[in-house]
């Protein structure tokens, strides 16, 4: 076990999102262990419905959380992930945002509400390399995007 990993609350979607989320990511993605409310609990939850779920995304440790309607998620935090090539931008762009909602600067919210950066490898090294004039025109190209394009960006 890792020994901080991020709790993510959801209403009651805890199980379904991160069946999803498994499914986006593959590889070393899975569901480690499902846990649920028990009987007599006055919860959130009604007895034997979904309260964790343990998971894994690309090796990162997550937890579910179905807590209920109390909170929701917000742009002040959001997964980022490093995206070896326009290939891998293109196909986790198309599934997560399936019924969720795109946003500016490769951002995007999924149908869960959760916000992630979908960022090309190519796009810190622009903006962090030594060239500072070709690091100002890829980040004026970036404002402008939705889903970042690596071939844009590397041609600012």
């Amino acid at each position: 076990m890792q020994k901080i990993r991020p709790c993510l609350w959801f209403d009651d979607q805890a199980e379904e999102a991160a069946t999803f989320y498994v499914s986006v990511f593959g590889g070393d993605s899975r569901i480690e262990k499902v846990t649920r409310w028990p009987e007599g609990t006055e919860s959130a939850g009604s007895a034997g419905s979904v309260l964790t779920v343990d998971f894994v995304l690309a090796g990162q440790e997550y937890l579910g959380l179905n807590g209920g309607p109390q909170f929701h998620f917000s742009e002040a935090v959001s997964l980022s992930v490093d995206c070896v090539d326009q290939e891998e931008v293109d196909r986790l762009w198309a599934k997560l945002t399936e019924g969720g909602e795109e946003s500016m600067c490769g951002w995007l919210k999924d149908r869960y509400g959760l916000s992630w950066q979908i960022v090309p490898r190519a796009l810190p090294e622009l903006l962090g390399g030594p060239d500072r004039a070709r690091a100002d025109r890829a980040m004026k190209v970036m404002m402008g995007m939705r889903k970042l394009d690596v071939r844009t960006l590397l041609d600012a």
